[in-house]
């Protein structure tokens, strides 16, 4: 069976035709995936999908990217993330790349999450997206390693890989270790540990190959697993077993929802 570690399934193109997609991850054997949240407007129809249907968790957060949002405070997010079905801060962290300019209150807002990770005690998603340094610099400040987390659709060199990885935390891949331009990426897929890697779409993008430039969705994560097994010299059996033994370990997922994965 395969987890989708990050998706965003609630977004207009997706969850207009949830039923197909769920049948899809059915054929698939994709038991159970995580919606991330990024931003206020989205966040109710997220947190609506795991009561629909056992198969979903979901996150509290705001994406970096979102840069004219109101800001959440550490006793906003804890509250909202103390529902049951979120297993998850996020996504937060730093992205330089599509913004300029004086970006402290990005940081702030990344400070803020972390602060209510660690109050909470629920593991962080974090983006980052041409600010590797700053993230790992923050995560060390903040105290991400107290509480722990992912580093979500990984597209950074083997030594940040290790640097998040001494900090505790998770490296997922998406879509895009199956692309064959990706050779920083198939290198972290080989160096990180398999204990230690998560698989994700991060749908609706980033679709993997032989599906790439289509809409992304849960079931095609097995494309991903496939590519590490491959890049890795294992079978895809025990790339499924690890990486869905990962994900409820590190999100701590309730009882009542692991009946799904029967």
């Amino acid at each position: 069976m395969f987890i989708d570690s990050h998706c965003h399934l609630n977004f207009p193109d997706l969850i207009s035709e949830l039923p197909k997609h769920l049948a899809a991850m059915d054929a698939n054997h994709v038991k159970m995936a995580l919606v991330v949240a990024v931003d206020r407007a989205g966040l109710s129809s997220v947190l609506s999908l795991p009561k629909q249907d056992a198969r979903f968790v979901a996150s509290v957060g705001m994406h970096p990217d979102h840069e004219n949002e109101a800001e959440y405070s550490v006793e906003e997010l804890c509250s909202l993330a103390a529902d049951e079905a979120v297993v998850a801060i996020g996504e937060t962290g730093l992205d330089y790349y599509r913004l300029t300019g004086d970006l402290a209150w990005q940081r702030a807002r990344f400070a803020t999450h972390i602060q209510a990770a660690r109050q909470i005690k629920k593991p962080l998603i974090i983006h980052t997206r041409a600010s590797a340094e700053d993230t790992i610099n923050m995560m060390r400040s903040e105290g991400a390693n107290a509480i722990g987390g992912v580093m979500h659709c990984f597209t950074e060199s083997v030594e940040v890989a290790r640097q998040a990885l001494d900090l505790g935390f998770y490296i997922s891949l998406s879509g895009i270790v199956t692309f064959k331009n990706a050779v920083e990426v198939k290198e972290v897929a080989k160096f990180v540990p398999l204990d230690r890697l998560l698989i994700e779409t991060d749908s609706p993008y980033l679709a993997p190959v032989p599906f790439r430039g289509k809409l992304n969705h849960p079931a095609l994560v097995v494309h991903v697993a496939e590519e590490i097994a491959t890049l890795k010299s294992i079978s895809l059996t025990q790339v499924a077993t690890e990486t869905t033994n990962n994900f409820l370990r590190l999100f701590n997922v309730p009882n009542e929802r692991k009946v799904v994965l029967q």
